[in-house]
């Protein structure tokens, strides 16, 4: 079943940042994720919400927590580490 990798970001370093969406994307693509959103326009309908969301789509739950856990991706978040605030879930699809 296909999962949803949700995250929704507050950039505060945008250049350290940068760095990491070019690393994090090579390596979220290696693990079957395509991105839905990212950083487009929004509407706030309920709580609290942060500047940039992003929502890819990998092939299982467990594909996106691999991806995660890759030494790529792991190499790609020590930049947005201290460049960000951020909370990331991920999902599974109904069928």
């Amino acid at each position: 079943m296909s999962a949803l990798w949700i995250a929704s970001v507050e950039v505060t370093d945008p250049d350290a940042y940068a760095e990491y969406a070019k690393r994090a994307t090579p390596a979220i693509a290696a693990h079957g994720g395509v991105f839905l959103a990212r950083a487009g326009r929004m509407i706030v309908l309920e709580g609290r919400a942060r500047p940039r969301n992003v929502v890819a789509r990998f092939p299982s739950l467990e594909a996106a927590e691999a991806c995660y856990n890759s030494p790529e991706y792991q190499e790609a978040l020590s930049f947005a580490r201290g460049a960000s605030e951020r909370d990331l879930i991920v999902v599974e699809e109904v069928d």
